[in-house]
Order: C-alpha cells, then sequence, then structure tokens
C-alpha cells in the first residue's frame, strides 16, 4: 500500500528474521561470536547460554548461527520447549533423524540410540548440537534430562554440545539450587540488551536501504522518538516504525514526524495519551526531597532514638547494637574486571601487534590459512606465567587479557583497564581455560612428521638448533629424520606433552615460545 509511495520494493520492518534486514550492532556481534565459541568448544559438552528481553534479536541470531554452522556440524533446534522430558527427548531425537519407533515410553531406550547415533557422527568427524529457543519455559525436569545427554562422551571429549536461547527468567531458572549441576556446566554467557539509539539509526537505516528506499523519510526528531519510546528493541522499532509509515502514507506526507511516531506507538499500545515520562530534572527533586526526609527523620532503632543532624548529612546513632551481627572484617575480595569475547580478543591482539587479526570463526582453532595460530588450552596459572606473553583467559563472567607481570602478580588488561592482579584471587575463579595466539611461518603446516622434507623441516631444525652446517659450504639436511625424532620426544617431555615425536599444535605452540625468544635477542 504505501511501498511505492516511499519508493520501496518490500516492508523494511516486517517482523520475520529474515537474514537479508540484519543489522548486527556491537553487543549482536559479541552475541554471536560467543554462540560460535561454544560451537567451537572441541568436546567440552558444555551449555552455552544466551539470555535477552523480548524482541531484542536472540532468535535471528539463531538463524545467523545456523546458517553459519561449520561443516560436518548437525543442528536439532527445539522451538517449543513447553515439553515433558520424554517429548523433549522425542523431539531431540526427531530433529536429528533419530528413529524413535518401538521406544514407547522409556527414556533409556532413545538415550541409547542417541549415543550410537553420537558415536557413529564422532567417528565420522561430525559435531551435534541442540539448540533450545525459549528455554525459559523449560520445566526444571527437562532441563535435568538435557543436562543428562551431556553426559554422553567417549573417553576423551563429550558428543554433545548445547545452547540455551530464553528471556532474562531463564538466568533466575538456572539459578536454583537444585539447577546447580547444569550451571555449572555453562561455559559461556550473554545477556543481550537493546540498540543504542545510534544503533537505532542506523538500524533504520539499514532496512530502508534494503527494502529499496533512495532516501529516509523519518525526520532525526522522528528517530530520536522511535528510541526512546521503543527502548531501542529491534521488534518495537519494526512495529513502531511500520505503523509511522502508514500514518505518513495516510497524511499524504513525504517525512515521518516525531508527532506521527508518538501516535503510531499510541495506536500499538491501545492508548490515546501516551503516560506523562519522569524527566531527569523532576527525578533529580524527587531523589532530593526523599533524602531530604530521611534525613530529618527521627528513626526508632530497637527501641533507641537516632539522632540526625543535617548538615553535612551525618547521623550518630545513641542505641545499642549488640544484639546485631558482628561486622566482617574479612578483607574483600578483588573484583577482577572483565569483558566479551570480541572485545578481549582486540586487546589481546592489540598488545601481540596483530590488531588486523579478526575473531577466528567458530572460537579459537588451529587457523592454518594464516601465519597467526590460536590454540585454546586448559592449563594450569604455573603454565600460563610459563608462557612468558599475553594470552586471553576465560573467566566465569566474561573474559580479560592476562600475562606475567613482575613481582608476584599477574598483567590484567581489558579495553578499559590495564592493571595489575594479585594471583590467588585469580587462580580461584579462573576456569583454567586460555587462548594463545603465537606466529609461525607460513609454510609450517599443522603436523611436521618423521619422514617429511622441507622448509618446515628445516624450521624444526633450526628451532633445536640442529640446522647449523657441519662443514662450510655444506646446506643443512631438510629431512625428518630419527635424530630429530629423539629430539623432539626429548622436547615433548621436558614440557608435559606426550612425547610421540609428531610436531603437531601443542609442540608448534612450544617451538613458538624459542622463536619469539629468539627474535627478542636478535632486536635487542
Amino acid at each position: 500500500m504505501y511501498l511505492s509511495y516511499f519508493g520501496l520494493n518490500e516492508p523494511p520492518f516486517a517482523i520475520t528474521p529474515d537474514p537479508r534486514f540484519v543489522y548486527l550492532s556491537s553487543r549482536h556481534e559479541d552475541a554471536l561470536a560467543h554462540l560460535q565459541y561454544g560451537l567451537g568448544q572441541e568436546g567440552s559438552g558444555g551449555f552455552v547460554q544466551l539470555t535477552g528481553e523480548v524482541g531484542t534479536g536472540k532468535t535471528t541470531l539463531c538463524r545467523l548461527l545456523l546458517e553459519s554452522l561449520p561443516e560436518k556440524t548437525r543442528a536439532a533446534l527445539i522451538l517449543n520447549p513447553l515439553l515433558e522430558p520424554m517429548e523433549l527427548l522425542q523431539s531431540i531425537c526427531q530433529e536429528l533423524g533419530v528413529s524413535t519407533r518401538g521406544a514407547g515410553s522409556s527414556p533409556k531406550k532413545l538415550v541409547d540410540r542417541l549415543n550410537r547415533f553420537l558415536l557413529q557422527a564422532h567417528a565420522d568427524g561430525e559435531t551435534v548440537v541442540v539448540i533450545i529457543d525459549e528455554a525459559q519455559n523449560l520445566k526444571p525436569e527437562s532441563l535435568e534430562q538435557v543436562r543428562l545427554l551431556t553426559n554422553l562422551e567417549t573417553a576423551t571429549r563429550k558428543l554433545l554440545q548445547i545452547i540455551l536461547l530464553g528471556q532474562p527468567e531463564l538466568r533466575q531458572l538456572l539459578a536454583r539450587a537444585d539447577l546447580r549441576q547444569l550451571a555449572q556446566r555453562i561455559t559461556a554467557r550473554f545477556h543481550l540488551t537493546p540498540l543504542s539509539r545510534d544503533e537505532t539509526i542506523h538500524y533504520v537505516a539499514h532496512r530502508l536501504t534494503v527494502a529499496g528506499a533512495q532516501r529516509n523519510p523519518f525526520s532525526d526528531r522522528a528517530l530520536k522518538t522511535l528510541y526512546t519510546l521503543t527502548d531501542g528493541v529491534p521488534r518495537l522499532i519494526n512495529v513502531v516504525a511500520e505503523r509511522a509509515l502508514l500514518a505518513a502514507y495516510a497524511k499524504d506526507s513525504a517525512s515521518i514526524t516525531a508527532a506521527m511516531v508518538r501516535e503510531a506507538k499510541q495506536e500499538i499500545d491501545g492508548v490515546q495519551d501516551e503516560p506523562r515520562r519522569v524527566t531527569g530534572a523532576r527525578w533529580a527533586v524527587a531523589c532530593s526531597a526523599l533524602i531530604a526526609a530521611v534525613v530529618v527523620a527521627l528513626v526508632v532503632v530497637n527501641g533507641q532514638e537516632t539522632k540526625v543532624e543535617t548538615d553535612g548529612i551525618k547521623a550518630e546513632y545513641t542505641g545499642s547494637l549488640s544484639d546485631g551481627p558482628e561486622p566482617d572484617t574479612r578483607p574483600a575480595e578483588p573484583v577482577l574486571e572483565t569483558t566479551t569475547l570480541v572485545s578481549a580478543w582486540r586487546t589481546l591482539m592489540e598488545h601481540r601487534g596483530l590488531s588486523a587479526q579478526p575473531l577466528p570463526a567458530g572460537g579459537c582453532a588451529w587457523q592454518a590459512s594464516s601465519q597467526v595460530r590460536c590454540m585454546r588450552l586448559r592449563t594450569t596459572l604455573t603454565e600460563l606465567l610459563a608462557l612468558e606473553r599475553p594470552v586471553l583467559v576465560a573467566m566465569p563472567d566474561g573474559f580479560a587479557v592476562a600475562g606475567p607481570a613482575s613481582g608476584q602478580g599477574l598483567a590484567w588488561r581489558t579495553e578499559s583497564l590495564d592493571t595489575v592482579i594479585p594471583l590467588d584471587p585469580f587462580e580461584r575463579r579462573w576456569s583454567g581455560e586460555l587462548w594463545d595466539v603465537f606466529a609461525l611461518p607460513g609454510y609450517v603446516d599443522q603436523l611436521v612428521q618423521e619422514g617429511d622434507r622441507g622448509p618446515a623441516v628445516l624450521w624444526v631444525k633450526e628451532m633445536a638448533g640442529l640446522a647449523t652446517p657441519r662443514y662450510p659450504g655444506d646446506r643443512t639436511d631438510p629431512y625428518f629424520g630419527p635424530s630429530l625424532k629423539r629430539w623432539v620426544e626429548d622436547f615433548q617431555a621436558a614440557r608435559g606433552i606426550q612425547p610421540d615425536g609428531l610436531v603437531g599444535p601443542e609442540t608448534l605452540q612450544q617451538l613458538s615460545r624459542i622463536e619469539e625468544a629468539k627474535n627478542h635477542v636478535d632486536h635487542s
């Protein structure tokens, strides 16, 4: 109806999750990175939790995730979690193509079939993920059934990854004492917030452009009003903006004003007059009045009167405190400020002089196409310090960059912080997971082994100190022979790596320390 009037090819503010209209704010990018990080956790078998208010874009991110799944990944998407445990188990099996025929009402039969399926997928090199949308509606017993599925494993890895998407109530649900086992298995959490005012303006412009608009009919004041009335929630923006376009068309107006946006919001809410908003000045006056009332009041505590002085807002209590609890004199645990995965990655790249490197899709994995390699490890504080370079560390509430510091401390960095923290509180909270980034020559592949010949072997020999020719004019033999294998085995054993003589990712990561030390000496 209004499309040709505004020069549009299609409705720009439909509420269906069309990937063509997706606008990724910085928060949405972070959220998507967390989901991809969860999928890239090579057999950790943990849960990934994404929460956000209604309409903030969780389902849209889920669609994007499904479209960007790595190869050899199977996904089961559960859209209706209002199921009994047995029904949920049946739905997961059906989504994955596991037959439920003849299983009856026996959870054991279904779990056995699912286990066989997962083992075969593992043998075929496949990853299996279950994504549950609107997970705040799961019953506690259904959540427990889901948790039990993560116990399906081989001797070396978990077989199933689970992503929970839900409204903020999901966080309250998982805080229950009877679900603490599940909460402890959540390896990545992210809460999606609405758009900022600038992001709202860009969001509207983006959707209009995709729909074919040659100009933006919303005035500046209309866009600011749209943000104020919707609080930056994308779904509400779509609904109000759509109604405002219709209003402008009905009034034969080429521009959309703030008044039209307000009218559109009132129509959607079903009210004629918008409730008066408390302005910042009114709020300040109200708070001042409340504080003054409290300050001048006479408060009775345990039957004793408290004297209050208004000058300097001081209070003097004349009663007895003997019946109250003893004050806690223990030193407060220092707060370890964390940040998002994307922000911590940028900070790490900056401190390593690799600012152009993007966050690896699917999390930290071997980057065979780049000289910059990224490896995720589970290790100890001693081994972290032994790396002698900054790494990205995963904490229960976010991420940060940590590395050795002079004295008994740990250098701690986020985008807005650069400080030194004590080792003990960090070690108590740290999950043991770190991401290490290191550089290798482009010709060094993921695996160098006995029998290989070429420049990668020469590089390993150089790190081993075996690349010096015996006689003038000789050339070092670029062959991986028994003597080099013995050196590699000794090197691995000294660093806690399985001494198999294969120069794989862990060994290359340790060899990179020799390369860095050598470069440091050369430049000093």
